[in-house]
C-alpha cells in the first residue's frame, strides 16, 4: 500500500477528523481572511453542478470567483461569462486545473469526475490551497488513499478541507443523531438505508472518454465516477455510517445492470449488507431505475427508531421520541451551509477538517460494498485493502488544453 500502512490506516481513519488538523493557524497568517481580501476562489468543473455551485459561492459574498476551468472550452467560457470572471483566468484542457492553481486564487472549490480528485487534490494541497470538493472522494482504495495523505498533510499546513456531504449539516439531522448518541433509542442494533433515482444517460461509448464526460454520464463508468453506488448510494451510506460512527469491516451484496441499453460497467441495483465489529449491521438498498427521489436512514436500537435523510422527516419514536420536523430543500441549503462553513473556517484559521475522516469512511464503504455486490460474495474490508485495486481510466485522445477557436487563454 502506497505510502500508508493498511492497518494503520484503517485503525485512524475515524480519528482523523481531529488528527488532520493538528496544526491550526492564526486568522492573520492565512491568505484571504479579513486581514488583507476576500477570498479568491478558483472552481474547477463548471458543468452542472459546478457551475451551480460556483454561483452559490458567488452569492456568499465572502469570496471572489476569481478562475474557473473545465475540460471543454464552451462551458468555461459559458461559466466564465455569466460569473465575470477574467477572460485571462478561464482555463480548458486537461491541465486546465494546474493554470488555475497558478492563477493567485486562496482556495479552490473541485467538482470534477471524481478520477480527477486525487491528483487533483495533490496539487492543491502541494499549492498551499484551501480545498472544497465534492464526493465520492475517489472511485478505489488507492485514490481514497491518497486524499487520506494530502487531506492529513493540508490539515498540518494549516489548510482547510472541506467535503461536501448534505444530509449531516442538516439541523434535524443534527438534532436525531445527538439524542442517539445520548441513548435515546439504547444500543443500535441495525441500520437500514436506502438511496432511490433516476438514472444517467449512457449513450454508446466513442473513440475516447470525451463523449462520458459531460452531463454526469460518468457516473455510468466505475473508473471515471465510481459508478452509481459509489458516487450516488453513498450519500445514504454516509448517513447511515454517521448513525452508527464506525467503519464496517466486511460486506455481502449482489448488483446488477437494470437499464435497458447499458454502455458504461456500472451496476445500476444493489442489495447490500455491512457488518461492523460490535455486532450490528447495517442494510442497503440502492436503485437508479426511474425512481422517485428518496434517501433515507434509519437506525434500530433496543428502545425505539430513528430515521434522519436527504429528504422526508427527520425524527425519533420509541420511549424517548423526538417529533423532529420536515427536512427543506437540503440540496441546495446543505450546499449553502458548507461554502459558509469554509469560508468561517477559513477566516477563523480552524483546519480541523472534521468533514475528512467521515469523507473517508463512507468512500471505503462503498468501495467495499461496490466490490462485494459486484462479485456476489462476502468481502472483508482487509481484504479490499490488501488488494488495494487501482481502476484506471484511459484518457488517450484527450486534449492537455481544448481552446475554442480564436482563444489566447489557457495553459
Amino acid at each position: 500500500m502506497n505510502q500508508i500502512n493498511r492497518r494503520r490506516f484503517l485503525g485512524s481513519v475515524s480519528l482523523w477528523g481531529g488528527a488532520a488538523g493538528l496544526a491550526v493557524v492564526q486568522p492573520a497568517q492565512v491568505r484571504g481572511t479579513a486581514a488583507n481580501s476576500r477570498l479568491k476562489l478558483g472552481v474547477v468543473g463548471c458543468g452542472g453542478r459546478g457551475h451551480w455551485i460556483a454561483n452559490l459561492f458567488a452569492q456568499h459574498g465572502g469570496y471572489e470567483l476569481h478562475a474557473v476551468a473545465d475540460y471543454f472550452a464552451d462551458v468555461v467560457q459559458n461559466c466564465g461569462e455569466q460569473l465575470q470572471v477574467d477572460p485571462a483566468r478561464r482555463f480548458s484542457g486537461l491541465a486546465g486545473y494546474q493554470a488555475l492553481m497558478e492563477s493567485g486564487i486562496d482556495a479552490v472549490a473541485l467538482e470534477t469526475p471524481p478520477y480527477c480528485f486525487p491528483q487533483h487534490v495533490r496539487r492543491a494541497v502541494e499549492s498551499g490551497l484551501h480545498v472544497f470538493m465534492a464526493k465520492p472522494v475517489a472511485v478505489d482504495v488507492p485514490g481514497t488513499l491518497e486524499i487520506a495523505r494530502w487531506g492529513r498533510q493540508a490539515g498540518q499546513q494549516g489548510q482547510c478541507f472541506l467535503v461536501d456531504y448534505q444530509i449531516p449539516t442538516d439541523p434535524l439531522n443534527q438534532e436525531v443523531v445527538r439524542r442517539i448518541r445520548d441513548g435515546a433509542i439504547g444500543p443500535l442494533l441495525m441500520v437500514r438505508t436506502h438511496y432511490l433515482a433516476g438514472t444517467f444517460s449512457d449513450p454508446p461509448l466513442t473513440e475516447s472518454v470525451e463523449s462520458r464526460l459531460r452531463n454526469l454520464v460518468w457516473v455510468n463508468d466505475t473508473a471515471l465516477g465510481g459508478g452509481y453506488h459509489v458516487n450516488a448510494c453513498i450519500h445514504g451510506v454516509d448517513g447511515g455510517l454517521w448513525l452508527l460512527d464506525q467503519q464496517p469491516i466486511a460486506a455481502t451484496g449482489v448488483s446488477r445492470i437494470g437499464r435497458s441499453d447499458p454502455h458504461g460497467d456500472s451496476h445500476d441495483m444493489f442489495s447490500i449488507c455491512f457488518e461492523f465489529a460490535d455486532g450490528t449491521f447495517m442494510n442497503h438498498v440502492g436503485s437508479h431505475l426511474n425512481s422517485v427521489f428518496d434517501v433515507r436512514c434509519v437506525a434500530y436500537g433496543q428502545a425505539g427508531n430513528a430515521e434522519i435523510g436527504y429528504t422526508g422527516t427527520a425524527q425519533l419514536n420509541g420511549e424517548s421520541a423526538y417529533e423532529g420536523g420536515q427536512i427543506e430543500n437540503l440540496y441546495q441549503a446543505g450546499a449553502v451551509r458548507n461554502i459558509a462553513r469554509f469560508h468561517d473556517a477559513i477566516q477563523s484559521g480552524d483546519a480541523s477538517n472534521t468533514t475528512l475522516a467521515p469523507a473517508l469512511r463512507s468512500a471505503l464503504a462503498t468501495i467495499l460494498g461496490r466490490e462485494a455486490a459486484a462479485r456476489r460474495t462476502r468481502l472483508t474490508m482487509e481484504e479490499l485493502m490488501r488488494e488495494n485495486r487501482s481502476i484506471p481510466a484511459d484518457l488517450s485522445g484527450l486534449a492537455l488544453d481544448a481552446r475554442l477557436p480564436g482563444q489566447v487563454h489557457g495553459i
